[in-house]
């Protein structure tokens, strides 16, 4: 289980998180929701240590995550952009990242679960948009971690290759991973999530799952009840 304990960051003058409190639930799928702005890539990094909070504490378990970054060997992690250089193959950034961890992957599974065989000795800079996505998602998922963190992961995907991520995703939840994603895809986040938490002006808005959601604002469609939230905030 994590935990987020009051966390705050600011960027100069610009109050970005102001006293985060949530929980990621061992084995269940959390989608990070909110406009763009609200602070969800931010809350990843400071997770993931790649930004420090002005205040507050992460737990994992009982313990705190501050100068012990030992957790994070289990952790897959997709970010919202990838930029790697346009001169390296696919299966030399492959490489490079399995030489990086040094962790045993599943990533021959992958290559070809997202029918990237074709694409092993072409430069990233000659692959369309989708096709790079696909690179991204094999490079974050082929170490086979119990805790999966994917920050926009549609992005650039086709229909069928959002069919497929949906599928690889309903397979980890069957074998217990913890999956934590954020997504503009409302229908992506509908189909494949058992908590929500939507995050505005910094503060946790709500938080509970995809019913409480719709009771609470009254809505059925799932997308208007996040619409919803929104109009009440600016009403």
């Amino acid at each position: 289980m994590v935990e987020f304990k009051d966390i705050h960051k600011n960027f100069g003058k610009n109050d970005v998180l102001t006293g985060i409190n949530l929980t990621i639930q061992d084995g269940k799928t959390t989608a990070i929701l909110g406009p763009n702005g609200s602070g969800k890539t931010t809350l990843i990094k400071i997770l993931l240590g790649m930004c420090h909070s002005n205040k507050g504490d992460i737990l994992i378990g009982d313990s705190t995550t501050k100068n012990n970054w030992s957790y994070r060997k289990n952790i897959d992690y997709l970010p919202q952009i990838a930029n790697f250089p346009g001169n390296i193959k696919v299966k030399e950034i492959i490489a490079m990242i399995k030489d990086l961890r040094h962790q045993k992957t599943r990533d021959e599974e992958l290559i070809t679960y997202f029918e990237l065989k074709p694409y092993l000795d072409t430069k990233l800079s000659h692959l369309s948009g989708g096709y790079k996505q696909k690179v991204n998602l094999v490079l974050s998922l082929m170490f086979d971690s119990p805790f999966v963190i994917l920050d926009e992961p549609t992005s650039g995907l086709d229909p069928l290759s959002l069919i497929k991520l949906k599928d690889l995703l309903k397979k980890e939840q069957d074998n217990g991973k913890t999956i934590l994603i954020t997504s503009h895809i409302m229908s992506f986040v509908e189909e494949i999530s058992d908590h929500i938490s939507f995050i505005l002006d910094g503060k946790v808005y709500f938080d509970g799952s995809i019913d409480e959601l719709k009771s609470t604002t009254q809505e059925t469609d799932f997308e208007y009840a996040i619409a919803n939230l929104l109009k009440n905030d600016h009403a």
